[in-house]
This record gives C-alpha cells, structure tokens and sequence, in this order.
C-alpha cells in the first residue's frame, strides 16, 4: 500500500558506459531530493559502471543496484524500474538519463508539480526551456518525434519525447505495463500514451537538457528509424480510434 505521510520516491538511471558520470550524478540528485532513494540498472556495462555502482551502494540503503546481463534496450531498463516501484509501493518514481543530460536541479520543481498532476516531464519545449550543445541532427529527430505524437496519440505536452519525467506510482498501476511493446525509444510516448488512455493529468516544467559530460551518445539511426515505425505503429492505430 502507497506510504503515509511524505512520498517515498525513487529516482531511477539506466546506464551503460556511464561510469565517469555515475558518482557526481548520484551526489547531485542526493543533494537536489534528499528524501530520495535511487535505483541504477545497469546493462552489464563493459567499463565496471555496475560495479562501481555496487560500490557506492555499500553502506548507503537509498541505493540499489539492478543488473542485466546486457543491452535490452532503455523502454525495458524504465519498465523494470517502474516495476520496483510498483513492488516496492513507492510513491513516485523519475526517470533521468545517466550522462547529466537531465539535471539534479530541476527535480523539486518535476516533484513540486505532482501537487496537481500524475506525470510531470521534464520540458525543452515550453517557456524557459530549451538544450544546450545538442547535435542538430538529434534536434531534428526530437521535433519530427513530437510533432508525429502530437499528431497521432494527442497527448497534451509538448515535450514527449524527453526521458525526464515524474509519474505517479498509483496511476502506474493502472496501466497495464504489459502492453507495452517498445523497447528502445518509442518507450518514452507510448508510456506516455498509456498514462492518457487511464486518465493521468499530464504537465511539463522547464528544463535545459544539456549534451552530456562523459561517455558517447547511445543513439544511433537504426534506433531513430525503429522508434518511428514503432510511434507509427502505436500512433495510426490511436489517431483511428482503434486501440
């Protein structure tokens, strides 16, 4: 049963290769939510990212530490950790990326916005957002990504595609995470999409998202090209009324 009293909230990072980032990270979300517990899952990482994860977790029980044995893609990395959520009755639950894309800073106002909603994203695309040093092609890709969305799933936000988010455990409850079918990308609209279908009210807070610090990108154009088919595939049946 959901905890009485203050939210227990989980701050949860999907990583692979992120070991350069992983502690200075795990500091500055400590700083930004203290009440917080995190969760790393990481993807048996070739640079000890896992076990310099399990490391840090040795004395301090706000952390924990899921390992995979490999790269199953991000949708399955926040769907386990939605599921820990869910099995652990957590209140809320965020997602940010591992590389500083998403900044510690902007979590009270994604939790201070859970007052009146069930989703809380994390936007560039709204007044006082926007990105720093970001490739245009990735530019690009977000903007056709969001306009598709906002075309075919109707989803009341204009940041759909960011990974920044705050959901409300309860709701997640609701939806049932196994009709979920993306695994890479697309994750991040169709849960979206899923949330709307069980009523979620959904609201965005600025945020800069900033190139990360360490590390190389995980995107590549045969992930681009598998999230679009997979948010036309989602998207063209939702927009006919089908699904």
């Amino acid at each position: 049963m959901p905890s009485v009293g203050p939210p227990r909230i989980l701050v949860s990072l999907a990583t692979y290769n992120e070991r350069d980032n992983l502690a200075p990270l795990l500091a500055e979300i400590q700083k930004a939510a203290p009440s917080a517990e995190l969760l790393v899952i990481d993807d048996n990482s070739p640079d000890g990212t896992g076990r310099l994860a399990d490391e840090l977790a040795i004395g301090n029980p706000r952390l924990h530490v899921l390992h995979r044995p490999g790269k199953l893609g991000l949708g399955t990395a926040i769907l386990a950790g939605m599921r820990f959520a869910l099995e652990n009755d957590f209140d809320f639950f965020i997602n940010m990326d591992g590389d500083f894309s998403h900044h510690p800073r902007y979590l009270p106002a994604l939790l201070a916005g859970m007052d009146r909603h069930d989703v809380m994203i994390g936007s560039r695309y709204i007044p006082g957002g926007g990105s720093e040093n970001w490739p245009l092609r990735r530019q690009l890709i977000s903007r056709t990504v969001n306009l598709l969305v906002s075309l075919l799933m109707r989803i009341p936000a204009r940041d759909c595609s960011g990974g920044y988010r705050c959901y409300r455990v309860a709701k997640l409850r609701e939806v049932r995470l196994e009709r979920i079918s993306s695994r890479g990308y697309s994750f991040q609209q169709e849960i979206l999409y899923r949330c709307r279908q069980v009523g979620c009210r959904i609201g965005e807070t600025p945020i800069i998202f900033e190139n990360r610090r360490a590390g190389k990108s995980k995107v590549d154009a045969g992930e681009a090209v598998r999230s679009l088919a997979m948010i036309f595939r989602i998207g063209v049946p939702a927009f006919l009324g089908l699904d």
